[in-house]
């Protein structure tokens, strides 16, 4: 069963937080294993296990950048730790806002916010292509060909998310 599943919603990029929480308080009450204290030794390691991924669930699903990558591991299209290869375009992109990070003078805010305006502009650029895919994402409508455009937006994102850091 997976975390989508246990919740008892729809796979989506953008589930619903509202119904989130009202489920995860639900699912809390229903395998706290508190309310297993007279239960057999099997009943009370099963409701271990589940209220670890109900928590565990909440957690990515409070997280969008975990959301995508957990939808992506459900079709085997994305690996712990994986060495993803990005696009050299996008690399010397990068590479320049790297450069003016490395560069800048904290103090300069006028510049600060001209490398903020590039990488914001940059994540529009790489977010537009799959914004759409994302948006009506339905499990049974989409290609792996379009799941791995998801994929390189991830880990474009993660990446400009570095930089971001760097900057504040």
């Amino acid at each position: 069963m997976n975390y989508f599943e246990l919740y008892k919603i729809p796979v989506s990029f953008y589930p619903d937080l509202t119904v989130i929480k009202k489920q995860f308080y639900v699912l809390s009450r229903q395998y706290h294993p508190d309310f297993f204290g007279a239960a057999d030794e099997a009943q009370k390691n099963e409701s271990l296990e589940l209220i670890a991924q109900v928590n565990k669930a909440f957690k990515i699903f409070q997280d969008a950048d975990a959301i995508i990558q957990y939808i992506l591991s459900l079709h085997n299209l994305i690996e712990v730790e994986e060495k993803y290869q990005l696009a050299p375009d996008f690399l010397m992109e990068v590479m320049d806002l790297n450069e003016q990070v490395m560069e800048l003078d904290h103090q300069n805010s006028a510049v600060k916010n001209s490398i903020q305006s590039s990488l914001n502009h940059l994540k529009a650029s790489i977010y537009e292509p799959v914004k759409s895919i994302m948006a009506n994402y339905k499990e049974s409508n989409f290609s792996e060909k379009e799941l791995l455009q998801v994929k390189d937006y991830y880990y474009k994102k993660k990446y400009l998310d570095r930089i971001e850091e760097e900057i504040n």
